[in-house]
């Protein structure tokens, strides 16, 4: 009898320097939608707390062992929800910083939901003009529909808006067969290292 496949690995990034966040609010639902449709095990990165770990380093050998585990956190992924908060016109510095540490082929054909969230609709085009580029880089298969929020969908840092809403239902169902491709192509995959490895043990 087969055992059952463990959960989809999400790891959710928020780029905010705030705490509370709208930020990581978003990136806290969608995962949570996806956690209404496949089984999963989410873990969040918010760059308000890894951000003083990261200590000015120049280089990953310098980076302290808190945050490089966050680093391999992200390469380990099954699943990316990346967000950021619009910070003049792009994303925040130190988001990118962060991603300038992953190894430029850990996340090739990783999905990732692009998101991102700013004070009026106005900016929106972050998704495709910011954050697309820089996961195409990657080489990851950046899933359909990223999911834009401006404040006025939140109260209190908390989701209020229908439309928000059934904006990230959408974009999870239409990444969802992509997701699921991926993930038992990377499960066919460990099935077959840790055959490999048992031959030779």
């Amino acid at each position: 009898m087969n055992p059952s496949p463990r959960p989809l690995r999400v790891v959710a990034v928020s780029g905010s320097y705030s705490n509370p966040s709208r930020t990581t609010e978003l990136v806290a639902a969608i995962a949570e939608a996806f956690g209404r449709v496949i089984p999963i095990e989410v873990h969040v990165i918010s760059l308000h707390e890894l951000g003083p770990h990261l200590a000015g380093a120049l280089d990953r050998k310098r980076i302290v062992d808190v945050a490089e585990r966050q680093l391999q956190r992200i390469e380990a992924a099954d699943l990316l929800i990346v967000a950021t908060p619009v910070y003049r016109a792009s994303f925040t510095g130190l988001f990118k910083y962060v991603f300038d540490f992953i190894d430029q082929y850990a996340l090739v054909d990783t999905p990732v939901l692009l998101s991102a969230t700013g004070g009026s609709d106005r900016h929106a085009l972050i998704i495709e003009h910011q954050l697309r580029p820089l996961f195409a880089f990657f080489q990851s298969l950046v899933l359909p529909l990223g999911v834009y929020a401006q404040d006025s969908d939140f109260e209190d840092y908390r989701i209020i808006n229908e439309t928000l809403t059934d904006r990230i239902e959408k974009a999870v169902a239409r990444s969802l067969p992509l997701v699921k491709s991926s993930f038992h192509e990377r499960l066919e995959a460990e099935r077959t290292l840790a055959g490999e490895a048992l031959a030779y043990s």
